[in-house]
């Protein structure tokens, strides 16, 4: 009876030890259709009202989270990219490439407020910096930040980076950390002062695209083209640390404080997710498999889900299927 106790014991130990990372594993939930045919690009999620932005085209399309339908759009732009959440004056900021503009809405009627004409060219990711009160938008052809005052409208700035930034992320104490693609490096900018403050090179990391930020533990993670790598970064140093593999066509890196991961995006149709052990170590723990061309994603960080965006392509081909554009959702199993 004692040994059988104890093989008992140890099965059950077996299922503690294990159990994390069975929690860690993501799988499909869901696909919600969207209309229209257009391309698309970044996702983001108002946290304060529950929705989720998709660009889309012309347009930005409003998943409410709660119910996970589509309940409203912002249309009429001529090429969109980011999308920047501003809850403290109500209001949200579009990159409108084409237009060479941010569009400026209100999050609860997705009526269009104002077009803002920036004084650069080809605007892109955009972020808005919560400590200098200031959105950021990057211009790819520009190869600089418009700063703009969420308050009066109006753009105030245009700082240059030298080469042509691709995602921003702030870490809220007036750091604004972003990866120059061209450049293979990440410049870092002083949101009080508007100007940059230093330059990191990101070797053997190239291409850098998607980015996140560890603010506890000071870390960057950075997702590179180039390499199919992820660049673990100090940020007090702008030493790489260790770089991950991940997969072909990266564009967006998500990370989840509270349960130490680091989601990355990729276009060729995965997901990698690694589990950050301590600061300096890191182990991939899953590649999901998601959609082709699926390469850029949001993580709602109550629900733990994943939603990627991509329609349906022609076998072999870049062509679209009318009709097939979709948010696909992932949980954890």
């Amino acid at each position: 009876m004692k040994k059988q106790f104890f093989s008992w014991m140890a099965f059950f130990g077996c299922l503690l030890a294990t159990a994390p990372l069975f929690a860690q594993q993501y799988v499909f939930d869901k696909k919600i259709p969207l209309p229209g045919d257009g391309g698309y690009d970044y996702l983001s999620i108002d946290v304060v009202n529950n929705h989720l932005f998709v660009s889309h085209g012309t347009s930005v399309n409003v998943i409410d989270l709660a119910t996970e339908k589509p309940v409203g759009s912002i249309d009429g732009m001529q090429g969109v990219h980011g999308i920047a959440v501003v809850n403290d004056v109500n209001k949200g900021f579009i990159t409108d490439g084409k237009a060479n503009a941010v569009v400026v809405f209100d999050l609860k009627t997705f009526k269009v407020i104002k077009t803002i004409a920036l004084s650069s060219k080809d605007a892109d990711a955009i972020a808005y910096d919560p400590s200098s009160e200031k959105v950021f938008a990057f211009n790819g052809d520009g190869k600089n930040t418009c700063v703009i005052d969420p308050r009066t409208l109006t753009e105030i700035k245009a700082i240059s980076l030298d080469g042509s930034p691709e995602f921003g992320v702030p870490d809220g104490k007036g750091l604004l950390y972003n990866n120059i693609e061209d450049l293979n490096v990440v410049k870092v900018i002083d949101t009080k002062t508007l100007t940059v403050k230093a330059t990191w090179p990101l070797a053997p990391c190239g291409g850098p695209t998607g980015l996140a930020l560890d603010i506890t533990d000071g870390r960057l993670f950075t997702g590179c083209r180039t390499n199919k790598g992820l660049s673990i970064l100090d940020c007090q140093s702008g030493k790489v640390i260790s770089t991950l593999p991940i997969g072909a066509g990266v564009d967006a890196v998500v990370y989840d404080e509270a349960d130490k991961l680091i989601f990355v995006s990729c276009g060729d149709a995965t997901a990698t997710i690694i589990k950050q052990e301590s600061p300096d170590s890191y182990k991939v723990i899953q590649t999901l498999t998601t959609q082709p061309r699926a390469k850029t994603m949001a993580l709602d960080k109550k629900t733990k889900k994943i939603y990627f965006s991509a329609p349906q392509f022609e076998p072999g081909t870049r062509k679209i299927i009318p009709g097939t554009f979709a948010v696909y959702v992932y949980k954890p199993a």
